[in-house]
């Protein structure tokens, strides 16, 4: 019915680079500057409006309340004209359009209601707003009666809010549809009634549910095990000596997995295999250091160690944009090969025989000139603070903070761990020769390996072993979540933690460290909130600590929930946990929401720390914190004091 929404049946649909180069056009058209007003910005804006089944003239001021205002709603109008002008669609419009005829043309819309007797969905919790109007349309209002409409689903497993997924589309079923019946699958047959007592304890925190009681016929089988460590390298040794243990009582490192919360976090854990030989395989994503990020930034410290390394050279000349071409560079190396050179040579080479525009000279002379600066920070400071310099001066770091798509928030997050690997290295050359070896390092897909990948993309999955890291305050749950979406944030980082919990078929390890780093510097660390929630009462958890070597005496710090706590020292009883682990429970006092009621007062915020409440206005509060950052933050995420 193409023709019915001004197309015709020969429509085209336009893939992401023609989506991006439409938006570019559109953006120089209306005089916008395309640095300022990112076309992958810009796109990402408009598909979650297509998402929510919006048209241009349907956005309302509180779907409009981006960064980028006024100026996204008009590219979106004119975006939709050029595709009709085009005859093209691009794949948000597919849904659009269908709601765009259903609501225009109501007979074409009764003849395919009448057309289609029966509808089924599966996975409903992660339905967008888009598809669950396009289903209303479908089934809501067809002549025969009963509607026939059956969706699979589970309200406790919507963790994709960030791609769309509207977890209220499966709670309202019952008032969307009169009279339709529930049938609660409440009989697990994955795993143990431990794991499923600790998963239901936790996922009962939430109030948006229908609710479901699960139970197995299983027996029972070991604690889910809570583990207090000291840090990144002390969670990823423990994760190691357990995998060990149980791979000599006979167990396959195939049916153990690592499932993190963030990218970031495969490092340690990737370093310590590498280490001890435990074969593994990262799913869902690259390697540590295969990704995008860290290749650029390892090519960047290449070139400053040996600026004759041409693979690294011509992998960076340009990132970010310097304003040489592929035409310039062709230039470039058609002269080394003349010359028997290499081309940073020829760079200099062609800068002092001035045989270079004036604007692609001073771009490579100020890059040189950085390479030599850079080169000379290494003989007198420390690597770990040049390489973040290098990276910072260069403007990659910027690069990527000015990108703001999806994934520029991980990228950032991966650079600064790779600064904090640095610092294990005496040199930088160090670090370089170190992976240099790990990336020679063949690629089994096959064999026994024990697999590492985040929690969002262990979805469906399941192991008899499942090790969950990093159950800390800011990073599980992940702050983000909570300064963006407040409660709802909240709930939908329960319901992945519940998601983690439900992949173990016979055991989990939680762990939590004393202590991380975290952007650039040691932060302590608090127990998640979920800890606190699946352990409270429970007999069917362990809390267990680590002997620690690097630490000889307790540490007293401040926790945010107004009480301080010391850290843990080595002890030596108990045969739980592969008998290497004391039982002490360590500290986890409920979180408690602030009571922020008067301007001045001071406050303390897991990740910023502590700072003076300067301005409030609603449930938000505008902090000045004591580092010099100013944040508009949750009341309920600050604790007072």
């Amino acid at each position: 019915h193409a023709e019915a929404i001004e197309r015709t049946a020969d429509f085209t649909i336009l893939d992401t680079d023609d989506q991006l180069k439409l938006i570019k056009q559109l953006i120089q058209s209306e005089g916008y500057d395309d640095k300022q007003l990112p076309p992958r910005n810009i796109r990402t804006i408009i598909q979650k409006w297509k998402d929510r089944g919006l048209n241009p003239h349907q956005v309302t001021k509180s779907e409009n309340a981006d960064v980028y205002a006024g100026r996204a709603l008009k590219i979106y109008t004119l975006y939709q004209e050029r595709l009709r002008a085009l005859n093209a669609m691009d794949f948000g419009e597919l849904l659009l359009s269908c709601l765009n005829l259903f609501s225009q043309n109501p007979d074409i819309t009764k003849r395919l209601q009448q057309r289609f007797r029966y509808i089924l969905v599966d996975e409903y919790q992660d339905t967008n707003v888009a598809q669950y109007l396009w289903l209303r349309h479908l089934a809501k209002n067809a002549d025969h009666s009963p509607v026939n409409i059956c969706c699979v689903g589970d309200e406790d497993q919507s963790i994709y809010g960030w791609r769309g997924a509207e977890v209220g589309n499966i709670l309202r079923f019952e008032q969307d549809f009169p009279g339709a019946k529930v049938i609660r699958l409440e009989q697990n047959y994955r795993s143990t009634p431990q794991i499923l007592q600790a998963a239901a304890t936790l996922i009962s925190c939430n109030q948006n549910r229908l609710g479901k009681t699960l139970w197995t016929d299983h027996e029972r089988g070991d604690n889910i095990k809570i583990m207090s460590v000291w840090d990144g390298e002390d969670e990823a040794r423990c994760v190691n000596d357990e995998l060990d243990s149980l791979q000599r009582k006979g167990e396959s490192l195939s049916t153990m997995a690592v499932l993190v919360r963030a990218g970031f976090q495969t490092r340690e854990f990737e370093e310590r295999f590498l280490k001890t030989g435990t074969a593994y395989k990262v799913i869902g994503g690259l390697r540590f250091y295969e990704r995008q990020e860290i290749r650029d930034a390892l090519a960047y410290f290449r070139v400053v160690i040996q600026p004759h390394d041409d693979l690294a050279l011509e992998r960076i000349i340009n990132l970010p944009k310097r304003g040489i071409g592929k035409t310039s560079l062709q230039k470039l190396h058609q002269t080394a090969r003349e010359r028997n050179i290499s081309l940073f040579q020829t760079i200099e080479y062609a800068i002092s025989e001035n045989t270079l525009s004036t604007k692609i000279k001073k771009s490579l002379f100020d890059f040189t000139q950085y390479i030599a600066n850079w080169r000379r920070l290494l003989k007198d400071e420390e690597h770990d603070q040049v390489a973040k310099q290098i990276l910072e001066d260069s403007g990659y770091i910027d690069m990527w903070k000015n990108a703001n798509s999806t994934d520029s928030s991980s990228r950032l997050e991966n650079l600064k761990e790779l600064i904090l690997a640095i610092k294990e290295y005496q040199t930088l050359p160090a670090l370089l020769e170190h992976v240099s070896l790990v990336m020679e390092r063949e690629e089994e897909s096959q064999g026994d390996m024990v697999s590492i990948m985040t929690l969002h993309a262990a979805k469906g999955l399941e192991f008899d072993t499942v090790f969950l890291p990093g159950w800390e305050e800011g990073l599980f749950p992940h702050q983000r979540s909570l300064e963006e979406t407040g409660t709802k944030g909240l709930e939908e980082e329960r319901r992945l933690a519940y998601v983690g919990l439900t992949r173990a078929r016979r055991r989990v390890f939680i762990f939590h460290a004393m202590r991380r780093q975290l952007y650039y510097q040691w932060q302590d660390c608090f127990p998640s909130r979920f800890i606190n929630e699946i352990s409270q009462n429970n007999k069917n958890v362990s809390l267990l600590k680590a002997p620690f070597s690097k630490v000889n005496a307790p540490r007293l710090s401040t926790s945010p929930y107004g009480q301080s706590r010391s850290s843990f020292s080595p002890h030596h009883h108990s045969s739980s946990f592969g008998g290497r682990y004391g039982n002490a429970a360590p500290v986890m006092p409920p979180y408690q929401k602030a009571q922020v009621n008067k301007l001045n007062e001071r406050v303390y915020h897991p990740k910023f720390g502590y700072g003076t409440a300067i301005a409030k206005e609603g449930e938000k509060v505008t902090v000045v914190f004591d580092e010099g950052e100013t944040k508009k933050l949750f009341k309920k995420f600050l604790q007072s004091g």
